[in-house]
């Protein structure tokens, strides 16, 4: 499994969009804006609504469980930072409760191997620093018919 505890992970500066993003990360909740006019989830938040182009936007709870959109592994990284972790698997996951909205992160807890399009996930929080605390991924646990008990 990869190493992330030797990884100094660069650490994200938000901005007048993002805050609420990463303030609900910090209290362990995961938040997506959403347009009150039509109903859309977008992720990153924008000043408008991608789909209607409304103002009338707001950061809404969602729980954190998805599929795997896309992934790659990565075997070499041109961010040195990241060496002691490689191999791993970078993932973007659409959430089940924010259909469209996509999330980029890392499969944890898992080998990389592990990471298919259409696996079920959940999110988890890694704490950075202080004022930073990153969703991530592991995969969500197997139905007891998955499991072969």
């Amino acid at each position: 499994m990869s190493d992330w505890s030797a990884v100094t992970r660069p650490v994200p500066v938000p901005n007048e969009w993002t805050r609420p993003f990463w303030d609900a990360a910090k209290r362990g909740s995961l938040e997506l804006q959403r347009c009150q006019a039509c109903g859309h989830f977008q992720h990153p938040p924008y000043a408008t609504c991608t789909k209607c182009v409304s103002v009338d936007l707001k950061f809404e709870p969602v729980t954190g469980g998805g599929t795997i959109y896309a992934y790659t592994v990565m075997y070499h990284t041109g961010d040195k930072r990241f060496a002691p972790a490689v191999p791993y698997a970078s993932i973007i996951v659409e959430l089940d409760a924010a259909p469209g909205a996509l999330l980029a992160g890392n499969l944890l807890g898992a080998e990389y191997t592990e990471a298919k399009v259409g696996r079920r996930v959940e999110v988890v929080f890694e704490k950075l620093n202080d004022e930073i605390t990153l969703p991530q991924f592991r995969l969500a646990d197997a139905k007891p018919a998955e499991r072969g008990a």
